[in-house]
């Protein structure tokens, strides 16, 4: 039976300064008048195990999907460029996949709670299939990237329904075990994807890549119509199809895309193109994400009457803690993720397998770290001391890899990064829970969709800044250990391959070694820094108690409502 504990109710409501009400501030007394949000039901659809297990596999082989896609495509760019003899843009192909994705993946947590849960995720795959048959056909490379941007519409879909899926189905207790297990097939499909894009490719062309997926997209689409029945509100199970359209935000949906597509792609022409930030199109681009960021507050504060991103929920204390903290994370995980390869062959000079085999330890700590924390979570139904935790492996990983030197020994080269993977994995699965048991049942599917929003525009974030200094130091200790006559041919050519190193003069061969090492080293200080950062901000970060069941779970939610009703809350 929950405990009550209004004493700490106010405390626990405010904006800002105290989040809303959590699980463990309730009342004993429910006979009470029933509110609005009393609508939400039990699921008068019981599922057995055997059907959960058949949605399981419906969702999560998209969500392997989604990861196998991702490795594959990065493994055929230099293929792709070649074929249609537009190697300068191969680099927009895996831009605009996510670029797409960041912007469509907070649209469909409303949408969830819109078309339901079937609907959305059909959509998802509806949009990242066709996307992805359209690349294997696509006849110019401008067809491709378009069919891109397409496949990333759906792509952050698949992910962000898949998790408020089996939100509905599995109690918070037990919920982060399955997150794990999900991040470990993620994982396996990020793994694999790449040793298999270079096989399909090699054996019957880079197109097979993508049409090969067809199968395991259809085979997701079939169980995902079949099996995935979760019941919706009373009050939108009543609506037709024409009221329940009207309730999707398109302005503000408009507006969101708006500001986080001018903001990335800003960043990532600065990175990829290298231009200076003077640049009309860089500044105009960031120019423009602020003011469409202007124009998405208002419309989500005074005009949206369902908003595809309440401003009351982001500004809540444990939602606004974990957005920060995962936007924090992601970037410093994603900057670590590209520049450790980066580090063993331009400085340690090792062959691209090698350099890329260095990542695998940090493979398993990501898929380990997520079932750890799910364990966890489930025996002790606690999350707060364990994300803090996790917040500062990444700061020891950060600042252990900050240390490398020529006279690093082996084992820290390859046990530094285990750190990080396993605190980020586990601090994604914690926050992911945090910010769930933090926010009523009505706002669940919006709040992971602005959880997944916040983690890939970090991701984006922190390989094209991390690019963007990395390039800034790398040029000017260029500059300062190599001069003469055409230094600046030698300069622009160690910047962009990291192959010619090992052919050049010894004394200049040893200034690009030094110039990678002094760019790198002032990388990862920042991803110390960031990380840092991070860390404080999971400090607001509230303890819930997680329900065990889904009986106690339904308790919990009529208990915060009718404590509400008595005008229990400062909202």
């Amino acid at each position: 039976m929950v405990q009550s504990a209004n004493s700490s109710f106010t405390e626990e409501t405010r904006l800002l300064v105290d989040s809303p009400p959590s699980y463990h501030t309730l009342d004993d007394d429910f006979d009470e008048p029933i509110s609005p949000t009393d609508l939400y039901p039990p699921q008068t659809t019981k599922f057995s195990q055997a059907d959960i297990c058949w949605i399981l596999a419906g969702l999560w082989s998209a969500v392997f999907l989604g990861a196998l896609d991702g490795t594959i495509v990065a493994t055929l760019l230099t293929d792709i460029g070649s074929d249609f003899n537009k190697s300068n843009q191969s680099s927009y192909i895996g831009t605009a996949y996510l670029l797409s994705v960041c912007c469509f993946t907070p649209l469909y947590g409303r949408l969830s709670d819109i078309l339901g849960r079937k609907g959305a995720m059909l959509l998802g795959l509806t949009l990242f299939g066709s996307g992805t048959i359209f690349c294997g056909l696509a006849p110019s490379m401008e067809s491709l990237i378009v069919a891109r941007a397409i496949a990333g519409m759906g792509g952050g879909g698949v992910m962000t329904v898949s998790s408020v899926a089996v939100t509905d189905l599995i109690p918070l207790k037990q919920r982060g075990l399955y997150q794990g297990m999900a991040n470990i097939l993620f994982g396996l499909g990020a793994g694999i994807g790449g040793p298999l894009g270079g096989w399909l490719n090699d054996a019957f062309g880079w197109r097979s890549a993508f049409l090969f997926q067809a199968p395991v997209l259809l085979f997701s689409f079939i169980l995902v119509a079949w099996k995935v029945n979760i019941e919706l509100p009373l009050e939108i199970q009543q609506e037709s199809t024409l009221e329940k359209l009207r309730r999707i935000d398109y302005l503000g949906s408009a507006t969101l895309v708006g500001t986080v597509g001018c903001l990335l792609l800003g960043f990532s022409l600065k990175s990829t193109e290298e231009l200076p930030w003077s640049h009309p199109l860089v500044y105009g681009l960031l120019s423009a994400s602020v003011v469409w960021g202007a124009c998405f507050i208002y419309v989500e504060r005074y005009w949206a009457p369902h908003p595809v991103m309440p401003l009351r929920l982001v500004m809540q204390r444990t939602p606004l803690a974990v957005s920060v903290s995962n936007l924090l994370t992601s970037m410093s995980a994603f900057s670590m993720l590209y520049n450790i390869p980066l580090y063993f062959s331009a400085v340690r000079l090792n062959s691209s397998t090698n350099s890329g085999l260095h990542l695998l330890p940090h493979s398993v700590a990501l898929s380990t770290g997520s079932v750890f924390a799910g364990w966890i979570m489930r025996r002790t139904g606690k999350l707060y001391t364990l994300t803090l935790v996790s917040s500062f492996l990444t700061i020891l990983a950060c600042t252990l890899v900050a240390c490398w030197s020529q006279n690093t020994s082996t084992f820290h080269l390859w046990a530094d990064i285990i750190p990080q993977g396993f605190g980020m994995a586990s601090l994604i699965t914690t926050t992911l829970i945090a910010m769930i048991a933090g926010v009523y049942k009505e706002d669940m599917a919006v709040a992971t969709g602005i959880t997944y929003l916040f983690r890939t525009t970090g991701q984006v974030l922190g390989v094209s800044l991390s690019g963007a200094v990395l390039q800034g130091v790398l040029l000017s200790k260029l500059r300062q250990r190599i001069v003469g006559p055409g230094a600046a041919e030698i300069i622009e050519a160690i910047r962009h391959s990291t192959t010619i190193i090992p052919a050049l003069p010894e004394w200049q061969k040893q200034a690009a070694i030094d110039s990678y090492a002094d760019a790198l080293r002032v990388v990862f200080i920042c991803q110390a820094a960031i990380n840092v950062v991070g860390f404080i901000a999971c400090v607001p970060i509230q303890e819930n108690v997680l329900p065990g069941s889904h009986e106690e779970q339904e308790e919990i939610h009529r208990a915060r409502n009718n404590h509400d009703c008595r005008g229990g809350t400062d909202d």
